[in-house]
């Protein structure tokens, strides 16, 4: 049945991602499932089936809608080694603002399609410098991994303990991630360089 004319649809597919997120910060991963969805939009749990076909397909969504959140806005780098930094703190940043999904996004892989296209501009600073694509993606993708490692290692709780609300970022894990993301950028600038 079709609603009154004018009146907004009750569901759409970015509100339902946005509900998943806040269950996701306030609530945890265990406690996203298709019926809690339901009731934090106000609906019935199959309805949201005609959006999403399922809760795996809505963890990908999710997965994608944060790291976007990574590469939204950011302006435009000198060089393909400052954008990279850039790249890689921004999305410490996010995730840190979204500590329960950092375990989701370590296991739960970005469209690589929609990845390439969020990832346009990084790309295009590689290119601009002369990088083939393929070493641009080594060192984006390895970026990407060294951020979701440490993150995991500075929000994550061992398997079987309760989970502990999120720490204030402190000092040591701003300065060590710091150290390691610079280490691997340069690295990366000087064996590309040497090609």
């Amino acid at each position: 049945m079709k609603g009154r004319p004018g009146r907004p649809a009750v569901l759409t597919p970015d509100r339902i991602v946005g509900a998943a997120v806040e269950i996701l910060d306030t609530e945890g991963l265990d406690a996203l499932t298709m019926r809690r969805l339901g009731t934090r939009l106000g609906v019935a749990a199959m309805s949201l089936y005609r959006h999403v076909p399922g809760r795996d397909a809505l963890l990908a969504e999710v997965v994608n809608r944060i790291f976007a959140e990574s590469v939204a806005g950011r302006p435009e780098q000198a060089s393909w080694p400052e954008a990279l930094a850039a790249f890689g703190v921004s999305y410490r940043q996010v995730l840190l603002a979204h500590p329960n999904a950092v375990p989701l996004l370590a296991t739960h892989p970005v469209d690589v399609e929609l990845g390439l296209r969020l990832l346009t501009e990084l790309l295009s600073a590689f290119e601009a410098g002369g990088v083939a694509q393929a070493d641009a993606l080594t060192a984006v993708q390895s970026v990407g991994v060294y951020v979701l490692g440490h993150a995991l290692a500075q929000v994550g709780t061992p398997p079987g303990a309760d989970p502990a609300p999120a720490a204030p970022e402190e000092p040591f894990y701003d300065e060590w991630f710091m150290a390691g993301l610079l280490a691997m950028v340069t690295g990366f600038e000087q064996r590309l360089a040497s090609r």
